[in-house]
């Protein structure tokens, strides 16, 4: 895969990712499953989120593989929740990279106006 087509896969994977994290509800769960495991009602008891459109969020983002899931040994019934560490490191250093401050380089003038002139000096 050539770099350019490698990059414009990752800037569609990155604005996936964020329109999924834009979601208020879905960044208040991924927030709230930082501080430790979670199951559905301890989510929906903190965020106060109806437990229907908590297991919604909780579908798009375990999709996205920002979380894993892991039943209960004891009730499967049970589900907790937790971050996936390699996706959020993952999505980090996307973020970090493209984000880098250092990447922004000077407007180089190749149309317009000003161009025009430089052309016609030359």
């Amino acid at each position: 895969m050539d770099n350019q087509v490698k990059q414009v896969a990752t800037i569609s994977e990155m604005a996936n990712l964020l329109k999924i994290l834009s979601e208020p509800n879905r960044l208040g769960i991924l927030e709230k499953i930082m501080d430790g495991v979670q199951c559905n009602c301890e989510l929906g008891d903190a965020l106060q989120i109806a437990p229907n459109l908590i297991s919604h969020h909780l579908s798009v983002l375990r999709d996205a593989g920002l979380i894993e899931t892991e039943r209960d040994p004891l009730d499967a019934r049970w589900v907790y929740y937790s971050i996936n560490i390699n996706k959020l490191e993952e999505l980090r250093m996307v973020c970090n990279e493209f984000f880098d401050p250092k990447r922004v380089k000077p407007r180089m003038i190749a149309c317009g106006p000003s161009f025009s002139k430089k052309l016609i000096k030359n």
